[in-house]
């Protein structure tokens, strides 16, 4: 009889291009004794496992039926103490709006060992994959990274100060708020900065498109259906060769 020996990785499975997970992301799935997948997490990793491996789909869309973060604690903790080594595989980077942190605190509490395999971020790889700088010299020193909303639904309180930087913006999950956010930098003299959005970022349902920002504010709305995704604000959006 196999010895359990309760043990928890949270692996990044990157943007949702398969081929963008790292080889120890694919070393950690191949050495799971079970598997609790995102949402954004793209199933064709989940092939990789072992046959013996129980996969269970635990998965959070917005305004859908879904898996409570509670639950996800609880589940993390029960499948190591009854079958071992369990990998948690989220969808970008486990600690970038990832709720990883959370995790790992819940699981640690019955002194359960962990570990974290980092992922590409959807926020610097989707926009990589568009050849869009987040930095680049003499244009922009820094970039944010920022959610589109707070858990009380409202705008961060770090888009009202990145707006007053030359920072490049990124906004992960924020198209609910998008009309929101460019009005704010064109409330603030900066309409004409350009924006890329993009939706489903490295897979074949691609969507994408990029432009002065105060030109999106009255079509906001047909963008309220993306759900999952990022925009990207910043004079360094403009060196996209989509625009």
């Amino acid at each position: 009889m196999k010895e359990i020996k309760p043990f928890v990785t949270l692996v990044g499975a990157g943007p949702g291009d398969p081929e963008l997970i790292t080889l120890k992301g694919i070393k950690a799935i191949q050495k799971a004794d079970v598997i609790l997948y995102d949402a954004l997490v793209n199933e064709e990793l989940l092939e990789l496992a072992d046959e013996n491996c129980t996969k269970i789909y635990v998965g959070k869309r917005a305004e859908q039926l879904s898996t409570s973060q509670e639950q996800i604690n609880q589940l993390l903790v029960d499948y190591a103490l009854t079958h071992g080594h369990v990998v948690r595989l989220k969808g970008g980077d486990p600690f970038v709006f990832g709720r990883g942190g959370e995790e790992i605190d819940y699981v640690r509490q019955f002194n359960i060992p962990t570990a974290v395999v980092p992922g590409l971020s959807s926020s610097i790889s989707l926009t990589g994959l568009q050849q869009i700088p987040l930095t680049y010299r003499g244009i922009s020193e820094s970039f944010w990274v920022i959610t589109g909303a707070t858990k009380a639904g409202f705008l961060s309180e770090d888009l009202y100060k990145a707006v007053n930087t030359n920072a490049t913006v990124v906004v992960l999950m924020g198209y609910a708020k998008l009309k929101e956010i460019i009005d704010l930098y064109t409330d603030n003299g900066k309409g004409e900065l350009p924006i890329a959005l993009i939706q489903n970022g490295s897979l074949p349902n691609e969507k994408n498109c990029s432009g002065q920002s105060r030109k999106y504010s009255g079509k906001s709305s047909s963008f309220s259906n993306w759900g999952a995704g990022n925009h990207c604000i910043g004079r360094g959006s403009c060196k996209t060769p989509r625009v």
